[in-house]
């Protein structure tokens, strides 16, 4: 009886919060976010020209950038700042806001990006490399006004990708890092669909969701998750409730297919079936219903593939319309 009652509590709790009244923005702010590897060692692309297209051809002024640690310091102890100095200096020559992320787990797939060396050092060793990599980091660049958030780590708190040796502990090390040596809100993100959020809400100064709606899993196929977009608003209402109101962003919002293996690895009919104008659409309208403001879309390195390698410029042509709409 007591888990009854218990259980009807939470579903009373829940429905009042979706039951309040929601206030949609006037306007949202649209972003993307880049991957460097992502765009030359995936796709095949000059990295430079795809960056430079999606500022000027696009337009985009939000702009997340991961600064992955097997880019920075490919070997231990030296390091080379060259390609993100020349990605965080051409945002603000247009006057980008960015996103510049720190740590070992971030965007793109095996999530831990360590160089090969710091897989062979203690784990206490590599944590204090990796500190050092984030005091190097935040002392170079935040001197730049248009850097607008600090991320610290990329959805520390699920179980996916390459990471080993993973705790809150580090993840809290490495926020009191960033803290002590910059003032500038700090990001941190967990999944929308797969974690209740209270462990990286509480940790943030601004919390960021990711946001997929297609999903292709290896053991259950092609996958569309059956949630519609109060769950958002629930889960956002009831981290209030426990944690206080925050600043809540989209930090992913899917654009590009969900794949198993890499895109040139895979039919370009069934990519264009998981992700084409009308699905891209459909998610900006679900995404909207949710009333969360600020959203970074996740595939334009995609798009700009599509256009260049394949002449089908669909997806592109269609973001570039709702940049220039802003």
């Amino acid at each position: 009886m007591r888990k009854f009652l218990f259980v009807l509590g939470l579903f009373l709790i829940a429905l009042w919060f979706l039951t309040q009244p929601l206030t949609v923005p006037a306007d949202f702010i649209y972003g993307v976010t880049f991957s460097l590897p992502y765009t030359r060692d995936t796709l095949g692309l000059d990295w430079q020209k795809a960056y430079l297209a999606i500022l000027d051809d696009l337009k985009v002024r939000y702009i997340r950038i991961p600064a992955y640690w097997v880019e920075l310091e490919k070997e231990k102890g030296k390091y080379d700042f060259g390609d993100l100095d020349f990605m965080v200096r051409e945002a603000e020559k247009r006057e980008a806001q960015v996103i510049l992320a720190v740590g070992e787990k971030l965007p793109r797939w095996p999530e831990c990006h360590i160089p090969a060396w710091a897989e062979q050092e203690s784990r206490e060793d590599r944590h204090r490399a990796l500190l050092n990599l984030i005091d190097k980091i935040v002392e170079r660049y935040r001197g730049a006004s248009h850097i607008r958030y600090w991320q610290v780590e990329n959805e520390p708190f699920l179980p996916f990708g390459g990471c080993k040796d993973y705790d809150k502990y580090f993840v809290d090390a490495e926020i009191s890092r960033v803290k002590s040596l910059d003032s500038r809100p700090i990001v941190v993100t967990d999944s929308g669909e797969l974690s209740v959020w209270a462990q990286a809400y509480k940790r943030a100064d601004v919390f960021g969701t990711t946001m997929y709606r297609t999903i292709w899993n290896k053991y259950i196929g092609i996958f569309t998750y059956p949630l519609r977009p109060g769950y958002f608003r629930m889960k956002q209402r009831l981290m209030e409730f426990f944690y206080g109101k925050k600043p809540l962003i989209v930090v992913e919002l899917q654009a590009e297919p969900w794949l198993l293996v890499r895109p040139p690895d895979v039919q370009l009919e069934t990519q264009l079936r998981l992700m084409n104008v009308e699905k891209f659409q459909e998610y900006l309208d679900y995404e909207r219903q949710t009333a969360i403001p600020e959203v970074y879309l996740w595939g334009a390195e995609w798009w700009y593939w599509l256009k260049e390698k394949h002449n089908k410029p669909e997806m592109w042509d269609e973001a570039k319309k709702l940049f220039s709409a802003k």
